[in-house]
Order: C-alpha cells, then structure tokens, then sequence
C-alpha cells in the first residue's frame, strides 16, 4: 500500500481546524489572564466577603 497525498478538502478542513484551535486558545488565555489579574488585586476576595458581584 502507497501513502496517498492528502485531498485538497483535507487541507481547508486542517486550515480551518486550526483557526478555530487558535480562536479557542486565544479566548482561554484572555479568560485566564482576567482571571489572574482580578485575583491579584484583591477584588476576588472583597467579592466573596462582601458578596458584591460586578
């Protein structure tokens, strides 16, 4: 058995794979960093004291 090139098909799928696997990298990294900076100004622990959402 011979490897087959891939299928023109194959390589948009891969292409637009790829750009939503980044669009979701891009959307966890901006979570998480929100995340950190709001934990490390001291507004998560006012929150939870006061019970205060914003």
């Amino acid at each position: 058995m011979s490897i087959r090139a891939t299928h023109e098909i194959h390589e948009r799928r891969f292409g637009r794979n790829l750009g939503v696997g980044l669009a979701l990298l891009a959307f966890v990294v901006i979570v998480f960093g929100l995340t950190v900076v709001k934990v490390t100004r001291g507004d998560f622990d006012a929150m939870m004291t006061t019970g205060e959402q914003n």
